[in-house]
């Protein structure tokens, strides 16, 4: 970077607010996904704005000296949306932590970007109140990584994602200008839905500043079960036969037998090491309704063939559950050093169909998949476990990667329900658009970023 853009660039946001020591910069060079983020080069400076009017000038510099800019939140994404390249800035958001507003009477939230997920969940919640999605990176993800991501979580079955909970943004638009998308109302349909638009978009589009959701009353009350059952298949199965049956958890965890022994090698819980799978379930609502919901699942899952059903007898018990499924993706690192997640979203009823898939592929490869779901949903974390050294294997994860996403394809589902493109799946995204929906995505990108200055690289039309 040019010493005098430099210069622009600490007048604007403060000199203490700018990186430009080598070890310093190295720390943003990656994420959470599994992408050789150093053979790309550090960036060429790191900044940390602290309010919409100074990452509005900083873009209007960008398009000024033709430099990209990425939007960076906590780095927690999968997906190598914030894997740096050696000529960008990377834009941090973490200053900008405020909770702006908790309106309990119109049960809204007002939060700037930089606000980790877990901290508003459990501010909202001391006033009776409930923001439903849950990523596994909640206590450290930030609401605008979870804008950009469109992050879900296990309670999506029910609850749905961060999209459903959005009513309005304050975005900064790639040249500049600073909008208001939505409203602070619950219904609002006035002109384009640049809301909708903006969510997903891993900052190619924008870069958000501020948040604006809706929340909902607390539940009165909730219980947890943990079902287990000696073949995979049938605990795929009996999540379809729930729904079916018409009962709706909050959430519907399944783990195979990989991420079973891997858990409780970490955590010590007592979890069922000889089961080929598990479902962990949870309902939530009125009190006296969970009691027919909880026997309603325990009659399926047996009829479905489920060796045990154990309900959790206390909120401590409970948390011990979930403590356990949050700590699954770290538990593998235990059994490889390399974890590549994918979250293949399937119908409920083609679950058992591309667990299958999933083994077969494992097979072929003769390479480690776990498999962990948010079942509830059909999202599918297909977890491939390898050791980056070992270069014949990680030829051979590439191979099993690119046909569970064909195969997820194939059987009408979606490349991702969380996790985003970004860097890692951007190859197969015209795959499941078709030329047509390219070319509509290269118009949106060119209108709103003529200089392609907004996170480029992403295959998303530039």
């Amino acid at each position: 970077m040019r010493k005098d853009i430099t210069d622009e660039i600490k007048q604007i946001v403060g000199t203490a607010y700018v990186l430009e020591g080598f070890e310093d910069k190295y720390c943003y060079i990656y994420d959470a996904s599994a992408i050789d983020a150093g053979k790309n080069g550090t960036p060429s400076l790191v900044v940390f704005p602290g309010s919409a009017e100074e990452v509005s000038c900083l873009l209007k510099l960008a398009n000024q000296y033709n430099f990209p800019v990425i939007p960076r939140g906590a780095g927690t994404n999968v997906s190598g949306g914030t894997v740096s390249h050696s000529d960008a800035v990377i834009l941090v958001l973490k200053r900008m932590d405020r909770i702006l507003e908790i309106d309990e009477r119109n049960m809204m939230a007002e939060v700037e970007v930089g606000v980790i997920t877990a901290r508003l969940q459990d501010e909202v919640e001391k006033r009776g109140l409930f923001y439903p999605p849950d990523p596994a990176s909640r206590s450290f993800s930030t609401m605008g990584g979870n804008v950009a991501e469109n992050a879900g979580g296990p309670r999506g079955a029910k609850y749905g994602v961060t999209r459903n909970y959005v009513l309005s943004l304050e975005v900064v638009l790639p040249t500049g200008e600073i909008i208001r998308t939505g409203a602070k109302t619950m219904k609002d349909v006035a002109g384009y839905d640049l809301t909708g638009l903006m969510i997903g978009s891993e900052g190619t589009l924008g870069v958000v500043t501020k948040v604006t959701v809706k929340l909902l009353p607390l539940p009165q009350a909730k219980k947890t079960m943990l079902v287990v059952f000696d073949d995979l298949g049938k605990a795929s199965e009996a999540v379809a036969q729930v729904f079916i049956a018409g009962v709706i958890p909050a959430t519907m965890e399944l783990l195979d037998n990989i991420y079973i022994r891997a858990i409780e090698d970490y955590v010590h819980l007592g979890l069922p090491v000889d089961a080929e799978a598990v479902l962990l379930i949870e309902v939530d609502g009125d009190e006296i309704a969970l009691g027919p919901q909880i026997e309603s699942i325990k009659q399926i899952c047996t009829r479905q063939g489920a060796t045990s059903v154990r309900v959790a007898s206390n909120a401590k018990e409970a948390d011990e559950l979930w403590v356990a499924r949050r700590s699954a993706f770290a538990a593998l690192a235990r059994v490889k050093p390399t974890i590549i997640g994918e979250d293949c979203t399937v119908k409920r009823d083609k679950i058992p169909q591309m667990v299958r898939k999933i083994r077969a592929i494992a097979e072929k490869y003769n390479v480690i998949i776990a498999v962990l779901g948010h079942a509830g949903d059909g999202n599918l974390h297909a977890t491939l476990l390898a050791d980056e050294r070992d270069k014949d294997e990680m030829a051979r994860i590439e191979g099993a990667i690119d046909e569970i996403l064909t195969s997820t394809l194939e059987v009408g589902g979606t490349l991702t329900g969380e996790h985003g493109i970004g860097r890692v799946k951007r190859k197969f995204l015209p795959l499941q658009l078709g030329p047509g929906g390219m070319k509509a995505m290269k118009a949106i990108k060119l209108a709103l970023d003529p200089n392609n200055i907004l996170n480029p690289g992403l295959g998303f039309g530039d």
